[in-house]
């Protein structure tokens, strides 16, 4: 009964996390369909309170995101909470912080730049675009449902044991070590008409990403050793590297 019932929890916080990330390309891109994006919809203010309300809430979607996924915070964790579903309570959470940054951002409509030239309109449009289509790949490349946590509910159900991690560098991998952050750096930042707002978005979320970088890769480090210390030396953090090096 107890698998049965954590393969639909996982199952549940998969769609939850799948529909917050189809809004998220909505509120980032400014959907007219959206209720709400990153310039519409939200309170108005003053720009002092509404820049620090904004970044609160990148804030505290980047300590869910990077404080539960420290090994020390998952060790302690699992006593509370079923190790099969840890992945997928994590996962849940982070799209209820995105959530709740949706509801409460506040939009400030100053215009930092505005793109009026239809070709470069378009190439911005095209690379916010590929941005999501680089961060919705890089994840089947580094196993998808095990990163959103249905494998492992599936492997509980099934009675399977969970296999030891793999060192891999497939396809973007080869050249950058975070070709999915870099997906998102692209399409926070390519924007034709980028707004106060927007930038504070774009900006909060590239400080959280390289904060966590520096933590990740730290982890990494731990798990694999010498085979992660030489792959930081032939590929690039952020931008692919080519090359001998690469």
């Amino acid at each position: 009964m107890a698998r049965a019932l954590y393969l639909l929890f996982g199952v549940l916080a998969y769609l939850v996390f799948f529909a917050t990330f189809l809004y998220l390309v909505a509120f980032v891109g400014n959907v007219p369909q959206a209720p709400v994006t990153v310039d519409r919809g939200g309170a108005a203010g003053p720009v002092p309170l509404a820049v620090a309300i904004n970044l609160a809430l990148i804030a505290l979607f980047g300590l869910q995101h990077s404080v539960m996924a420290r090994k020390g915070f998952k060790a302690a964790w699992t006593r509370i909470v079923p190790e099969p579903v840890e992945r997928s309570v994590y996962v849940l959470l982070a799209s209820l912080m995105l959530i709740l940054l949706f509801a409460f951002w506040r939009p400030i409509p100053a215009i930092v730049w505005s793109v009026e030239t239809p070709a470069l309109v378009y190439l911005l449009w095209g690379l916010f675009g590929l941005g999501w289509l680089i961060v919705l790949l890089s994840t089947f490349l580094i196993s998808h449902f095990e990163l959103f946590g249905l494998s492992q509910v599936w492997g509980h159900a099934r009675g399977a044991e969970a296999q030891a991690p793999v060192f891999r560098t497939p396809f973007f991998y080869k050249r950058v070590r975070h070709p999915l952050y870099s997906g998102f750096i692209l399409a926070f930042f390519a924007a034709p008409v980028m707004t106060a707002g927007h930038l504070v978005l774009a900006l909060g979320m590239l400080a959280y990403i390289l904060v966590a970088i520096v933590y990740e890769e730290r982890d990494l480090v731990g798990l694999f050793g010498k085979d992660y210390e030489e792959y930081r030396g032939r590929a690039g953090k952020l931008i692919p590297r080519f090359g001998r090096g690469g």
